[in-house]
């Protein structure tokens, strides 16, 4: 029989505080304020390490103050193959995320450089290229060409949207001529790849920019490491799916941490640009 009666626990947390206040971060475990999160740019602070990025914060940090024009924002995706609950689901992410499709695109200026982008969100359908997004991104560098403008693509996508089957894969052969018209009318293309960039995003026009520039520790590549080992049976080099690993063998120019993209894309811009 014990003497001492064990007291019982209280739960002191306010009821009108938010459960989303920290964020721990995956790379070194440092738990970081919400708020200093944001104001970094989704970088940790402790270990740099890059959070994944929305398409509207990613614009806000490259874009000049007040040039970003949004283009083609009314488009998104039905369901031509009529795939079970597709409607319903992109239904349900637009509502929740805010953008109608797993791309925004539109015309900014980048240090005063006039450009067309578009940014890919992973948030969306794991940034899937569907339909939608192959329109958007064929109509902005179709814009890049008329109004003589660079482009500048950032990719964060898991690959082709499966609900939309052939369609979608489609979407690498579209996007890929359209930016052969553009180089034929002299004007840059600049990809930046973002964590994850996978698929048939990774094999069309995410790697195919006059500069190709990734962030850093990012996944980069077509299909997963148990996939690739099995296809080529063969040990796969630690890590052989990294920015770094991909600088190293040549498919990306220059690695550049976010906060430094903007001036990166600045200074391309305006060396790159047909005087």
């Amino acid at each position: 029989m014990g003497i001492f009666e064990r007291p019982r626990l209280r739960n002191n947390k306010r009821k009108d505080m938010p459960n989303d206040l920290w964020t721990k971060c995956p790379e070194c475990d440092a738990m970081i304020h919400t708020l200093d999160l944001k104001q970094n740019d989704q970088v940790c602070t402790s270990c740099d390490h890059h959070f994944l990025l929305g398409s509207v914060e990613r614009i806000a940090s490259i874009a000049d103050a007040g040039s970003f024009e949004e283009t083609n924002a009314d488009l998104y995706s039905k369901n031509p193959l009529g795939f079970h609950k597709y409607e319903d689901k992109i239904d349900m992410l637009r509502k929740k995320t805010g953008i109608n499709d797993a791309v925004v695109t539109g015309r900014l200026n980048v240090d005063g450089n006039p450009a067309m982008i578009a940014v890919m969100d992973f948030k969306f359908f794991a940034g899937s290229m569907g339909s939608v997004v192959g329109e958007k991104i064929t109509r902005a560098i179709e814009t890049a060409v008329k109004e003589k403008r660079g482009m500048i693509i950032v990719s964060s996508s898991s690959g082709a949207r499966m609900q939309e089957g052939m369609l979608s894969l489609m979407q690498m052969a579209k996007t890929c001529a359209a930016l052969a018209r553009l180089s034929e009318h002299g004007l840059p293309y600049i990809s930046l790849l973002t964590h994850p960039t996978t698929g048939g995003v990774t094999a069309s026009f995410a790697t195919i920019g006059d500069i190709n520039l990734a962030e850093p520790k990012c996944m980069i590549g077509f299909a997963g490491p148990r996939v690739v080992k099995e296809t080529t049976h063969q040990d796969l080099p630690p890590g052989f799916q990294t920015a770094e690993f991909m600088l190293e063998h040549g498919l990306v120019d220059s690695i550049v941490r976010r906060h430094d993209v903007k001036k990166k894309l600045g200074q391309l811009l305006s060396y790159m640009m047909p005087q």
